[in-house]
């Protein structure tokens, strides 16, 4: 990645959003960047100004004590900040690229929602009087690491309730939400900052997600009990993706780790690891030297063997053609072997060292409907 801009002054660094964007700003080589925060006086914003490219503008209030601080903050803070860029054009005829974080409840008619359409109709007189490179964004609802509970997000306030045992409450499950995740924003206000074009220009972020209150909860509590009963969902793409790492990221230290049942028996240990909704479960299993796991065939189910450590002799047997096939492998050798469909099969441990083996099942494994058939090989 490569920017125009070298040198960005991150308003509201301290929160939910700037620690996520210095973060990501650290990563962009030839990069710097200033920082104003809460408490910072206004008064060092001109100086801040003249020493830098580019500002994106996240400093705002959403929970006050006290509602006259949405006008303070979010409306008049951005009215100086545009008057330090003027101040800055004028004097040295130099444009400073602005990104604002505004959110869609300027649409709304309350006092967050007109003090944070105040700052858009700031940022847009700056544009008028000097064509200043402007770029708004009016953000729904953002969740991620860092999402600070019972104040950014409804989100952060589940999450981190659920994974400290704390119970949540859902007073209208069917209240439809707007959300987007905090990498895809820093996604695309790096975007902006590389192509902001002279003038005033409304952005979104893509992709914007849009779920009930009852559906998240649930969602949220099935990421918890899969560490009861290792089901994992559908977290590789998406929102689920987004939401499980938000959750994982209000887990407490104590719970980093966790325990899953072990099944122990003469043989060795068997170990189901994950299960998940439509692609199998994946487990590990032991054998002592001498033991043979197995002897059956599937109708449908396949599975995948990785012996990763010791040496073991798989044995097929067509259960129809009694054609035989022998297959060597040890966990010197990574090698997959897979097992078809009406051919019986077995595993035997010929090492002299106990035998670790990870295996992966295209399905959960159901008792009431196991399609495993005992055959000798």
């Amino acid at each position: 990645m490569s920017l125009p801009t070298t040198r960005i002054l991150i308003t509201g660094s301290q929160g939910f959003i700037g620690l996520n964007l210095i973060r990501r700003l650290e990563t962009v080589q030839n990069v710097k960047t200033a920082r104003f925060g809460r408490g910072d006086d206004a008064s060092l914003l001109p100086e801040l100004i003249a020493g830098v490219d580019a500002v994106v503008h996240l400093a705002g209030e959403n929970r006050p004590k006290d509602e006259r601080a949405f006008e303070d903050v979010n409306a008049r803070l951005t009215l100086k900040l545009c008057d330090a860029i003027e101040q800055e054009f004028d004097t040295n005829g130099r444009h400073v690229t602005l990104i604002l974080a505004s959110s869609i409840q300027a649409e709304s008619d309350n006092p967050y929602g007109r003090s944070k359409l105040a700052a858009e109709k700031a940022v847009r007189a700056l544009t008028d009087k000097t064509c200043n490179p402007c770029v708004v964004f009016r953000l729904p609802g953002v969740f991620g690491k860092w999402c600070r509970p019972n104040y950014n997000s409804v989100v952060a306030t589940f999450c981190h309730n659920i994974a400290h045992g704390i119970a949540i409450r859902v007073d209208d499950p069917d209240k439809k939400l707007r959300l987007t995740y905090i990498d895809d924003v820093m996604d695309t206000f790096v975007v902006a900052l590389e192509t902001a074009e002279l003038g005033f220009h409304f952005a979104e972020v893509d992709p914007e997600y849009t779920i009930t209150l009852g559906a998240l909860a649930a969602q949220l509590e099935a990421f918890e009990n899969g560490r009861e009963n290792q089901h994992i969902e559908r977290v590789g793409t998406g929102l689920e993706r987004a939401l499980y790492a938000t959750y994982l990221s209000h887990l407490p230290k104590s719970r980093f780790a966790y325990d899953i049942p072990v099944y122990e028996d003469e043989r060795g240990v068997f170990v189901e690891m994950l299960k998940t909704p439509d692609s199998g479960q994946v487990s590990f299993f032991t054998a002592h030297p001498g033991i043979t796991r197995g002897g059956h065939y599937h109708n449908t189910k396949s599975e995948k063997f990785l012996v990763i450590k010791g040496e073991a002799l798989f044995r097929f047997r067509h259960i129809l053609s009694d054609e035989t096939l022998e297959i060597r492998t040890s966990g010197d050798r990574p090698q997959v072997v897979e097992t078809i469909p009406g051919w019986s099969h077995d595993i035997k441990n010929i090492g002299s060292d106990e035998m670790f083996v990870i295996l992966s099942a295209n399905e959960v494994f159901d008792r009431d409907r196991p399609d495993t058939i005992p055959s000798e090989v």
